[in-house]
């Protein structure tokens, strides 16, 4: 994998690069829409790739091994041969998941014991475990496997979580070291920077990430309930620290404002999935604001969802029929919402990458911060 940065803004820590996996090649910034278990929700792939033009999409290891299961996934020759998708996939180490289960899981050095949110069968994950299933998954980009800690967290805990989480690196370096991918193309794993919001913690991380030479570096435990503004300030301390040449990826983050606050921090890789689940609920991102469609307001309202995005969805349908799809619970209706969300976000990181070859990008994301999250 090759990551070459083109672009440096003059007023920001912001930049444009391409980052070349063996299926294909990803334009920075870059939003990957969440495939959770093999699909993004409510999209099919032709318009993953021609309308939305996704560069990547994320899949995740911790509901993909249980449904399908890996036996299915490997048969298939990997994800991209299960569902069909022939650009690069990411795929989450479901730590995520592991934070998400507290009520139903149990954290050891071994590894993670957790129950099935399925059928409440008893599982473990262990980091080397957690390896080779991403072998078998197929992903071209891994992630290690880590916790992430909630928020507020105790200093005393969240110390010990990152140090386990550091020896959990270690562990998943080793075993993906010592063994190959199944279907013929590299692979990549990146360590993720966690240690709450404490900056001694997370510089500490940052610096151990950093030290491990990977092909890119994440940045997790973050956007999980923390003030905004405590988010900018650890993404701004971890990327002082993270290398420039590599590509740095914030996990689950999140609304346009935030993407765009953390690009001009130096973040070049998202996902979060809340263009679908806003899209599936009536709530649409446009260039003009955040439209709620289940409004009386849109009843009568003949004009196109979102004139000045472009792309079939979002010019094809009008307000008014969109808003009766939601009202008549319609299954059209989520996702006809959810394209456009998607559509959206991909071309917020696209603009955002034009205004940084520009040398405008600071007063362009300003003015967009303040318009985008408007209600409409």
């Amino acid at each position: 994998m090759t990551f070459t940065i083109q672009h440096n803004d003059p007023a920001s820590q912001a930049r444009t690069g391409t980052l070349t996996t063996d299926h294909g090649t990803i334009q920075t910034p870059i939003f990957m829409p969440v495939g959770t278990a093999g699909t993004v929700k409510a999209v099919h792939q032709r318009e993953l790739e021609t309308d939305i033009n996704a560069d990547i999409i994320l899949g995740n290891t911790y509901h993909l091994y249980l449904r399908p299961g890996l036996d299915v996934i490997q048969h298939a020759g990997g994800l991209h041969g299960f569902n069909g998708w022939k650009r690069p996939i990411l795929t989450d180490s479901g730590g995520y998941q592991v934070y998400s289960l507290s009520n139903t899981r149990k954290i050891k050095e071994e590894g993670v014991t957790f129950k099935s949110h399925i059928d409440g069968s008893k599982h473990t994950f262990t980091p080397e475990g957690v390896m080779d299933i991403q072998r078998t998954i197929g992903a071209d980009i891994m992630m290690a496997f880590d916790e992430c800690t909630p928020y507020p967290c105790d200093y005393a805990y969240a110390k010990q979580s990152m140090d386990m989480t550091h020896r959990w690196l270690d562990r998943c370096i080793r075993r993906f070291d010592e063994t190959e991918g199944h279907y013929g193309y590299n692979q990549y794993l990146f360590p993720i920077v966690q240690g709450s919001t404490y900056p001694d913690l997370r510089r500490e991380s940052a610096a151990i990430i950093a030290g491990k030479e990977r092909a890119g570096n994440a940045i997790g435990g973050l956007a999980v309930g923390e003030p905004a503004e405590e988010m900018y300030k650890t993404i701004d301390l971890v990327n002082e620290i993270l290398p420039r040449h590599k590509p740095r990826y914030l996990m689950g983050v999140g609304t346009p404002a935030n993407i765009l606050e953390a690009i001009a921090l130096g973040v070049d890789m998202f996902d979060c999935v809340m263009p679908t689940r806003n899209g599936r609920h009536g709530l649409l991102f446009t260039t003009e604001g955040i439209m709620n469609m289940k409004n009386e307001k849109w009843s009568r309202d003949f004009s196109p969802i979102d004139a000045g995005l472009g792309g079939y969805a979002s010019t094809f349908y009008t307000k008014a029929y969109v808003r009766h799809l939601y009202k008549a619970d319609e299954l059209l209706a989520g996702q006809i919402g959810s394209l456009q969300n998607l559509t959206f976000y991909l071309w917020l990181v696209r603009q955002a990458r034009a205004h940084i070859e520009a040398g405008d990008f600071v007063s362009w994301k300003n003015e967009m911060v303040k318009r985008l999250m408007v209600r409409l």
